[in-house]
């Protein structure tokens, strides 16, 4: 099976050859003719359009899936879900988008037991430039809404907390 025409969307916005605003005016088309917001999800190894959106720089095309009521609780098969994604890419506005929507913020994936903060630190953390974008925001978002520090690993808390010697904000959200 191909990959759902609603993925592949995010597919050319990732590459550049579409904006985000080309990409939902494509959406609404697709959507308009019976296209699934959540892809082919039951289909086992699948990601749905949402995480395909927060996994490959397509925010605003991520957000407007949310608004027309994609899962934002679906889980890949690592157990990540589309709030892990965008933290991890740094996705800041889907981040905040998927906390109103509700999306668990503790959710802790079943391949590196890692919550949406612990993989935003990740990236920070990993060298991997390619990603980098406003992880540190998406952090202090998590942590505004409430993330629990006690599931973070030992190395992300002091990533945190050295971090947050120059950052009064963060400080002022990391538990002593």
């Amino acid at each position: 099976m191909t990959g759902h025409p609603l993925h592949r969307i995010c597919d050319v916005v990732f590459n550049g050859a579409i904006s985000d605003e080309q990409a939902i005016e494509v959406a609404k088309i697709l959507l308009e003719f019976g296209a699934d917001i959540d892809g082919y999800k039951l289909s086992g190894d699948k990601n749905t359009p949402l995480i395909a959106a927060a996994s490959l720089h397509a925010e605003k095309l991520g957000i407007f899936y949310i608004e027309q009521g994609a899962d934002i609780y679906y889980a890949d098969h690592d157990g990540a879900t589309a709030l892990h994604w965008a933290a991890f890419c740094g996705r800041d506005q889907l981040v905040a988008a998927l906390i109103a929507a509700g999306a668990n913020i503790d959710q802790e994936d079943t391949t590196f037991n890692s919550t949406p903060v612990g993989w935003a630190v990740h990236t920070l953390t990993s060298g991997d430039t390619g990603n980098r974008y406003h992880q540190m925001g998406c952090i202090k978002l998590l942590l505004k809404a409430g993330a629990d520090q006690s599931k973070l690993a030992a190395d992300t808390l002091t990533y945190l907390k050295e971090a947050a010697k120059s950052d009064t904000e963060l400080q002022s959200l990391l538990k002593p």
